[in-house]
């Protein structure tokens, strides 16, 4: 069976130029005692967005590992998957990311509910789960609750696996399953039931992903309370413990943070979770990459600094289009959007500056960090202008990207000292 390090970082590499250079990220932080493998991901929403395969992101993989080297597993994920997506990515992908979202809250057939809830007895009455500190009381009726609203997710998650697995065969693909999409957090008691619905299903699930407190916007910091997340994180961490030991689900079963590129302010936390109990942690990244790309373009000059100009006025104009699709993830300040007459006027230094997450610097503007964020849509509408202008920079770029994965997520995260 294939099994997921207990570090591992999802890279999105939207336009499949920067593997060599995420790469590199996960090389130096292995230089530093800290192994973490890269899973290469990219969803349906993605590839039908900027007009290519499943496979292009295996080939860059592979390609970025026999150049360089790399002898440490690594992994392509087909992100946030469903039933009526997942065959394209059947021939490429090793890791699956199962999303199910759409099936959270709507109510399983009564007959499977009570189904559950006798086979569960035992998670009705006083619950005890080490490392969190007062026990929780649950009836049978908390049960029935909480079966009804994540049961026919469970379900449904079943379902994509063993499609996933008469075609590929057991064993031989990473599974991950995705709660994050819900109205909020789950309790200690819901996910432990979400937990035992899993092995009910037989899914040998690695890695799942919650939904935590506060918003994890794209590209830049978290925004709610820091404390409650450590809270959260630490429970969710101590339940995962406990029902790989109740039931029997995959000793290496571990968190997943969802958008969890540049939330920074939560590194300290999960790292302090991570030393005390040892768990292992999946963090995606995906359209950090992206943005790193458009700073190095902007930091190249010359075309390349024009052509980030042009995707930022451009993505101006479409904004409402753009944002969409991720209006639950952004918060954008119309009023801290720079014009496009303004920022035609900008040097490279500018440009950057606004565009990388430094809090630290005055310039930095996180509304036009989000709209570039979901404005990878005008890049590919380019086509081969945008890719061969990444070739032209690719020093830049590559600086960049490796410099971000590394310094600003890696070492905070898992690198000592």
């Amino acid at each position: 069976m294939l099994m997921l390090s207990k570090y591992s970082i999802g890279v999105g590499d939207r336009f499949a130029h920067q593997a060599k250079a995420q790469l590199r990220a996960c090389m130096k932080a292995e230089e530093h005692g800290a192994e973490v493998v890269p899973v290469w991901n990219k969803s349906h929403r993605e590839h039908t967005t900027i007009g290519s395969e499943p496979g292009s992101v295996r080939a860059a993989a592979d390609a970025a590992v026999k150049e360089l080297g790399w002898k440490k597993p690594y992994y392509v994920d087909a992100d946030h998957i469903r039933l009526e997506t997942v065959d394209g990515f059947l021939a490429s992908s090793d890791f699956y990311t199962i999303d199910v979202a759409d099936s959270i809250g709507k109510p399983a057939v009564a007959d499977a509910v009570k189904a559950f809830a006798d086979q569960h007895s035992d998670l009705v009455g006083r619950l005890t789960i080490p490392g969190i500190d007062a026990p929780f009381q649950t009836t049978r009726a908390d049960v029935e609750r909480i079966a009804g609203k994540y049961l026919l997710a469970v379900q449904e998650a079943g379902r994509i696996y063993r499609h996933i697995a008469s075609a590929k065969g057991e064993g031989r693909f990473i599974t991950e399953v995705s709660m994050d999409e819900t109205d909020s957090p789950q309790t200690p008691p819901e996910l432990l039931v979400i937990l035992a619905a899993i092995s009910d299903e037989g899914i040998p699930i690695q890695t799942i992903a919650p939904k935590f407190t506060g918003r994890f916007n794209k590209g830049v910091d978290y925004v709610g309370d820091v404390n409650q997340f450590e809270k959260e994180f630490a429970e969710d961490l101590a339940v995962i413990a406990f029902a790989v030991r109740k039931f029997g689900l995959p000793q290496n079963l571990k968190l997943s943070v969802h958008s969890g590129s540049d939330k920074f302010s939560l590194y300290a936390p999960i790292r302090r979770a991570l030393a005390r109990t040892g768990a292992g942690l999946h963090v995606k990244t995906a359209g950090t990459n992206w943005l790193e790309e458009v700073i190095g373009l902007a930091e190249a000059g010359g075309e390349g600094l024009a052509l980030a100009k042009e995707i930022y006025g451009k993505a101006l104009d479409k904004k409402d289009t753009l944002c969409a699709p991720y209006a639950a993830v952004i918060d954008i300040d119309a009023s801290k959007l720079p014009s496009k007459e303004e920022v035609a006027g900008w040097s490279s230094e500018q440009f950057a500056s606004a565009l990388r997450h430094d809090q630290s610097c005055p310039a930095f503007n996180p509304s036009l960090r989000q709209l570039i964020h979901v404005g990878y849509k005008i890049a590919a509408q380019m086509g081969d202008r945008y890719l061969k202008m990444l070739e032209t920079c690719e020093p830049t770029i590559a600086k960049n990207v490796t410099g971000n994965l590394y310094d600003r997520h890696l070492k905070p995260l898992f690198v000592q000292g």
